[in-house]
């Protein structure tokens, strides 16, 4: 597991006491975290402005992804990366756990092949299966 600082270092993003709070969280839950989440997980120390402007700096350099639950609200996840740090995909399964409510990537789970009409032109491709997580069961 990378330290929050070769994280950092490896998208070549100052390094600053918010975003390396902010990877600290996502690498200690392992879990997906709403901007909420994060807000009142470090309310002490960064104001929800500062909080927002790096998670959209984490997604333009492309070190979260974004996922949604089922309830509409977005979620952010530390992308996996492989030897190349930037070659890896978003498009996996995610698990909603419906007695703890975590949301998981599973990063190992291939999306199925999804073949569109004539004239439509995919972007991205999102799954959410929800049940009962291997914490709760």
């Amino acid at each position: 597991m990378s330290s929050p600082e070769k994280i950092l270092k490896s998208h070549q993003l100052r390094i600053t006491d918010c975003r390396l709070e902010i990877i600290q969280e996502f690498l200690d839950k392992n879990i997906a975290l709403s901007h909420a989440d994060l807000e009142e997980m470090l309310k002490d120390n960064f104001d929800r402005v500062t909080i927002y402007r790096t998670l959209k700096t984490f997604l333009d350099k492309d070190l979260i992804h974004k996922v949604l639950d089922d309830g509409g609200a977005t979620k952010y996840a530390l992308c996996a990366h492989g030897e190349n740090e930037h070659d890896h995909s978003h498009e996996h399964v995610h698990f909603k756990c419906e007695v703890c409510g975590e949301t998981t990537c599973l990063d190992d789970i291939d999306l199925p092949q999804v073949y569109l009409p004539k004239g439509f032109e995919k972007k991205e491709m999102s799954l959410l299966v929800q049940g009962v997580c291997d914490k709760c069961h």
